[in-house]
């Protein structure tokens, strides 16, 4: 560990510059500067993206801002795959957006704001970083759903959101405000040494742990927090859906790993037994409840659910009777997970998307009957999509979710794996009903799929990403098994 000099943070600055430049080019321009504000929302996050990848090769742990922030390799990782998730989000998004004059600086801005929120529940190593992160990505993401103002359902998810959402954010400030009454700090490493220790009233730091994991399961939309995940994902927009269900997905597992891991490890006993909860209700919630769905978005939030169960089965294996022998591994294998995740909802959302056009959001079972015969190329891709999420090889989420088994059985958890295999077969179900309406349905609607090179090309190598993921998934998970060894606490 060492204080680095700043030039670590300029990735950071980067993205800081770019939301100045965006805001004053809309603020003095305005709708006719709109293409300009997408150019430099796209080409700061590709090339902050970029950088942050380098920036994993170090393995320093660098503070700055009096230990309230921190650059380290799982970190760096992590803004990583936010940052050029963002990229690819807005790039799915364009027409969309177009169709729907909805492709205004305010969708970019508020993008922008909630990458860098999450930037900071990322990086930050102090409980009130963390929550300011939060927010910040949070309050943006409130504004983003409710951009399409002539919409009523979209106004609904937003105001279900920020209700939700506020209750979250109470719970989350109750357990800090424990942990900081029983430990008299804020800052995560002097918490870690503190209950360490073994001198803190064990009743108190309890409490706070629970309405911490609280806090987080409600932002990875785990049950019985999930209330909000269907509902948000039907109501707002495609394109707002996707920034919603994407990179803040993956930063909540980063910020969850923050606290749980970074500063509350010595309490893993306890959190643990509480995520065992979270993960198997969210297993049988999401998997079951999604095949009853028709709207192919409430379909998917339900996916989401389940997903973020794996994701949790990752973050409970790391500690077995007290040791911490297997904990790389868990964690390692849940960050490898949450990553896959994104790349998977990002190529589902863009087909999605595509198939939309004016006047016409293609959200039902129906609309994806017969896409086959409309678009070979688009259908092949929905397909992977669709057996990555399944967990069918040779589709990368196969690997994920064998590499998340694996630590879970590790741990002795084999009950627990058990349930994960059978209620995956349950939303197999659903994840397949879509390529069997695609390969072996009419398609109800003979409009042409219109696409721009970009699109296309994007589509097709995030198909062919999940595939070589799939294949050769050593190097991804490598990084990340490297990322949580140098960050870990041990």
């Amino acid at each position: 560990m060492q204080n680095a000099p700043m030039t670590a943070l300029l990735p950071d600055g980067l993205l800081m510059l770019a939301v100045v430049l965006a805001w004053l080019n809309d603020t003095f321009f305005g709708q006719a500067a709109r293409r300009t504000t997408y150019f430099i929302a796209l080409f700061s996050t590709l090339i902050a993206g970029v950088w942050f990848g380098v920036n994993a090769f170090d393995p320093q742990v660098h503070y700055f801002f009096g230990h309230m922030y921190v650059v380290d390799a799982f970190a760096s990782t992590m803004k990583a795959v936010v940052s050029l998730g963002y990229t690819v989000s807005i790039i799915y998004s364009r027409k969309y957006l177009e169709d729907r004059e909805l492709y205004r600086g305010d969708f970019f801005l508020l993008g922008m704001f909630s990458l860098l929120g999450q930037l900071v529940m990322i990086s930050g190593n102090n409980f009130l970083t963390l929550y300011l992160g939060l927010e910040l990505m949070s309050l943006s993401l409130y504004a983003v759903i409710a951009l399409r103002r002539d919409a009523a359902q979209s106004n609904e998810a937003a105001m279900k959101y920020y209700v939700l959402g506020a209750l979250a954010s109470g719970f989350l400030l109750y357990g800090i405000s424990m942990l900081y009454g029983a430990t008299g700090s804020l800052d995560i490493n002097e918490v870690f040494k503190a209950v360490a220790s073994g001198r803190i009233n064990d009743v108190v730091l309890l409490f706070g742990v629970i309405f911490i994991v609280a806090g987080v399961a409600f932002k990875m939309g785990a049950v019985p927090f999930h209330m909000w995940v269907p509902d948000v994902y039907q109501g707002a927009p495609t394109a707002m859906t996707l920034l919603t269900g994407g990179g803040p997905k993956v930063a909540a597992f980063a910020w969850g790993l923050r606290f749980l891991v970074m500063g509350l490890l010595p309490l893993a006993v306890d959190w643990q037994e509480m995520l065992v909860i979270l993960a198997a209700l969210s297993l049988i919630v999401g998997n079951i409840t999604g095949i009853v769905q028709r709207n192919v978005k409430r379909m998917l939030a339900y996916s989401a659910i389940s997903n973020m169960g794996f994701v949790l089965l990752g973050l409970l294996a790391g500690v077995v009777d007290g040791k911490t022998a297997g904990a790389a591994s868990a964690y390692g294998s849940a960050m490898f997970y949450s990553i896959v995740y994104l790349v998977t909802t990002l190529g589902t959302f863009g087909i999605v998307m595509l198939l939309a056009r004016r006047d016409f959001e293609a959200e039902t079972l129906d609309d994806f009957k017969g896409l086959n015969q409309r678009s070979p190329v688009f259908a092949f891709v929905m397909m992977i999509m669709m057996f990555s999420l399944a967990g069918v090889p040779p589709a990368v989420g196969f690997y994920a979710k064998l590499a998340v088994l694996q630590a879970t059985m590790n741990a002795g958890l084999t009950w627990l794996a058990v349930l994960a295999v059978i209620t995956s077969l349950f939303g197999a179900f659903y994840y397949l009903r879509i390529v069997k309406l695609m390969y072996f349905d009419d398609p109800l609607d003979t409009t042409p799929i219109q696409a721009d090179t970009c699109n296309r090309a994007l589509l097709a190598l995030n198909g062919l990403a999940v595939l070589v993921l799939g294949i050769v998934p050593d190097p991804l998970l490598k990084v990340c098994l490297q990322a949580i060894t140098h960050t870990l606490p041990l």
